[in-house]
């Protein structure tokens, strides 16, 4: 009997305290609504989107290794990507005022937005933790004109991410 009592109540206990996070959107569904501010204080949806692709992409932490390559090789490739028809929106659960000194030393010309309560990166099935920790894992999410996922990338590579974009956004448009 004792055998049998212990995983049931490590059952109980884990299921009462892990998070249960939101499932990700996956291709053809609409893109979750949010309304976030960016690193100039100014409010963002996807809605301010309509009509372009956006490139809506989360990342862990602002200033860590991999995120500054990423937001560097997106910075180096917006005006590719603005050509292309698509928008880009950096997201993380770091404040407006870590966002803005992200963006001035980076020198980042496309807004990043705070989710510091972390009910967007949630309600994208991006937030996850360690170690008591909570933050969004490297994702992208291409969503299309009409504001319906078109694309998602998992685990991405930072240096190669905004590449990758590029690559099937023109794919993606031939296509439509």
């Amino acid at each position: 009997m004792r055998r049998f009592i212990l995983p049931v109540v490590l059952a109980l206990f884990v299921g009462l305290v892990a998070p249960a996070f939101a499932a990700m959107p996956q291709v053809g569904q609409p893109a979750p609504a949010f309304r976030l501010q960016d690193q100039n204080g100014h409010w963002h949806t996807p809605a301010d989107h309509r009509g372009r692709w956006l490139v809506l992409y989360f990342y862990p932490k602002d200033f860590t290794p991999g995120c500054t390559t990423e937001v560097c090789t997106f910075r180096d490739d917006v005006l590719k990507l603005r050509k292309a028809g698509a928008d880009v929106v950096g997201v993380s659960l770091d404040d407006v005022k870590s966002h803005a000194e992200f963006a001035r030393k980076y020198h980042v010309p496309f807004p990043l937005l705070s989710d510091a309560d972390r009910k967007v990166a949630e309600a994208y099935g991006v937030l996850t933790s360690r170690g008591g920790m909570h933050y969004a894992k490297r994702t992208t999410f291409l969503i299309d004109p009409e504001g319906q996922v078109a694309k998602v990338y998992e685990d991405v590579d930072p240096e190669k991410n905004s590449a990758q974009v590029l690559a099937d956004l023109d794919r993606l448009k031939a296509s439509s």
